[in-house]
Formats: C-alpha cells, structure tokens, sequence
C-alpha cells in the first residue's frame, strides 16, 4: 500500500512510518514542514529504504500538498500533522488556527481531488484518517480508555 503520512517526523509519526514501512512493508511518503516538533534522525533506520522517502513541505502549501498527492498517488492518508502543547496555543494561536485548520482544509482540497480521480477498487478502498492527541480530550486516569 502506498500511504501518505503527514508529521510523520513527530513523536507519534515517526513510531507509526517505522511500524508501516519496516514492519507491514508499506510504502511511505513522510510530508513534514520540520517545525519545531519534528525530529527526522527518527526516522534514519530508512534512508537506505526505497519503499520511504521524506518531502519536506508545510501542509498549508497547496501547491506543495497537491504535488505531493500527484507524486506519490496515495491509496491512504494518515494526517498527524498539527500544532501542539496547548501552552503555545495561548500565546500563539494564529499558528494553530493556521495548521491545524486551514493546513486540514488544504490536505482534505488536496485528497477530494486525488479521489475524484480514482476508480474502481481504488475509489473503494481510499482512505482518510485524521488523527489527534489527548490535548484534544484532555487528560483522563490511567485506568481509562477515551471514547468518541
């Protein structure tokens, strides 16, 4: 499967490009502005891997997104990019309403196109997951589980 991982140089996306790629053998196209969340030395155990390659390019960059999606032709999305540690949030929002909203219009502009294009079994079988942390929740006891 070829999947396209947005802030996959992050804590959470680069656990989850290493588990796609070395593990289930996926190919991973890694699209990450590089901020100061990411951390690309993560995901040195695949440079030598053909089946990864890292885009550098910011979400809210249409054009940047759109190539991406025309590059790699996607058959799964998982968007981990975003803006986080709520603390920045007070003191800086513009960047939060910036990729995490308007960086998610760009990405989900991006993915309707690519699927107006699909057909058949690729059109059936594409998905979008957009994923979140706990900041979005809040924080819950050990002993518990969230739940839509």
């Amino acid at each position: 499967m070829r999947i396209l991982v947005t802030g996959g140089c992050g804590f959470i996306g680069s656990a989850l490009v290493l588990h796609l790629v070395r593990d289930l053998g996926h190919e991973v196209a890694t699209l990450d502005a590089l901020t100061y969340a990411a951390n690309p030395i993560s995901l040195q155990p695949l440079a030598d891997d053909p089946r990864h390659r890292l885009v550098e390019a910011d979400i809210c960059d249409a054009d940047a997104v759109q190539a991406a999606f025309a590059d790699v032709r996607p058959q799964a999305v998982m968007h981990l990019a975003a803006e986080s540690h709520v603390d920045r949030s007070i003191t800086g929002p513009g960047a939060f309403i910036r990729t995490n909203v308007v960086g998610t219009q760009v990405l989900l502009d991006a993915a309707r196109r690519h699927y107006a294009g699909l057909a058949g079994t690729d059109r059936e079988t594409f998905r979008f997951l957009h994923v979140s942390t706990d900041e979005v929740y809040g924080s819950l006891p050990p002993d518990a589980f969230f739940t839509e």
